[in-house]
């Protein structure tokens, strides 16, 4: 009975052991808007970048944490570092804007 008990904590302990896993967060940028305008994530996530247009556009922080440059018709990928809520545009077309907040 003791060593059942055992195995159980031990189980239990592993569980709680396990690191949460990283999200995925898509945004995409098609007929010059970006959707969603307003996103969570949490540091160590992945940002998606998803260029739908025939045109480069950029994820560019106001604040320098970060500079996406997007191919027409391409994704890329980067992982958030940092936490903060970051206001960002396209360099290419100053009206796409959208605000990206980053939990610890």
């Amino acid at each position: 009975m003791l060593s059942r008990r055992i195995l159980l904590t031990a189980l239990a302990l592993g569980a709680m052991a396990v690191p949460a896993h990283a999200a995925t967060i898509q945004v995409v940028m098609e007929n010059l808007v970006v959707s969603p305008a307003e996103v969570s994530a949490k540091v160590g996530d992945t940002v998606e970048w998803i260029n739908k247009d025939v045109f480069a556009h950029t994820a560019t922080a106001r604040n320098g944490d970060f500079d996406v440059a997007m191919p027409p018709k391409k994704t890329v990928t980067s992982v958030l570092k940092k936490a903060g809520t970051i206001e960002y545009y396209c360099r290419f077309h100053p009206n796409i804007k959208a605000v990206l907040t980053v939990a610890p």
